[in-house]
């Protein structure tokens, strides 16, 4: 029965807490059921017995009867008592990460995630973490609230700026689970998505030196310089507001774009090539292109000199 509940209303369970999540989950539901059954066919019953069978029909007098009232006051207070105990032991359990935790700050922005290790790694829109091994994120956001969400894990937490907010969770095996943002933070929401993707350990101190050398960021010196744009591009979700086949988001489209000039919100037009595009990247507030809105964040500190070549190449190649 918890099984087939499981599997109808919950995604697959990859986290330590996933497990007692889930029994608590099922319990609601099926208490709810039985009290729903009950409910229903008690009133069934009574409109049947009860129901007026002449107009000269005079409803009999009803006393109170303290026993039925204790009971139907004591029994659901205990019910409830009982979820709360239950679900309190394991919110402090969530909230109590292990010492020996490995630990990951993540940022958030608008539209994406950012997670950087301790080794100097950085990873944009994808996750590593160890299997196995318990992981504690540090987070905070650069601009408005944002909420860390991994439904296969069965966490959520608010993202705030200047704050920092905290979780933590075991990855039972190697597997990857789709991490959003479950808080709404402007038009690019739906598109803040991103993946966890669980290693074991072996692996994941293989990609830790990888990306710590400059191999896992997504731009490669053994890749041409469009194909590290590409990555960097997906990488950092910026398909969320710019196309590549000339349709319109919430920023312009990239196709063709180069070399083209556009009209800008104060009226004056600009050509598109680097010194453009590095501006629009680095200080994105400057100049706001005519019939968009200024939502863009800033990339200044994310991505260095080279990854902006790599981004200008790649634009120019979207003809």
């Amino acid at each position: 029965m918890m099984n087939f509940l499981n599997k109808f209303f919950l995604p697959p369970a990859r986290s330590n807490f996933a497990a007692d999540y889930d029994k608590l989950f099922n319990f609601i539901h099926i208490a709810s059921f039985i009290l729903l059954v009950a409910i229903t066919v008690t009133i069934v019953v009574f409109v049947i017995k009860y129901r007026r069978r002449s107009e000269y029909d005079v409803p009999p007098i009803i006393t109170d009867k303290k026993w039925m009232e204790i009971t139907w006051t004591v029994i659901p207070l205990f019910l409830v008592l009982f979820i709360f105990g239950w679900g309190f032991r394991d919110y402090m359990q969530m909230n109590t990460p292990p010492e020996d935790a490995y630990e990951i700050h993540v940022t958030a922005r608008k539209w994406l995630w950012t997670f950087n290790y301790a080794n100097g790694a950085k990873s944009t829109g994808t996750l590593h973490v160890p299997a196995g091994k318990p992981v504690k994120l540090v987070m905070q956001s650069k601009d408005v609230i944002h909420s860390f969400y991994v439904p296969a894990f069965r966490v959520k937490r608010d993202v705030r700026p200047n704050a920092y907010s905290s979780l933590w969770f075991t990855a039972m095996k190697p597997d990857t689970s789709n991490l959003f943002c479950a808080e709404y933070c402007g038009t690019g929401h739906s598109g803040m998505t991103g993946k966890v993707v669980a290693q074991s350990p072996e692996d994941f101190n293989s990609w830790l030196q990888q990306a710590a050398s400059g191999g896992g960021g997504g731009a490669s010196s053994g890749k041409p310089l469009a194909a590290q744009g590409k990555a960097l591009f997906e990488q950092n979700a910026c398909s969320t507001c710019h196309s590549l086949d000339g349709s319109v988001k919430t920023g312009p489209s990239f196709k063709g774009v180069w070399g083209s000039k556009v009209t800008l919100k104060s009226g004056k037009s600009v050509t598109v090539d680097a010194n453009y595009v590095r501006e629009s990247i680095l200080h994105p507030q400057a100049k706001i292109v005519q019939g968009f809105p200024p939502v863009m964040p800033t990339f200044q500190g994310t991505l260095d000199d080279h990854q902006i070549n790599a981004l200008i190449e790649f634009i120019k190649k979207q003809q």
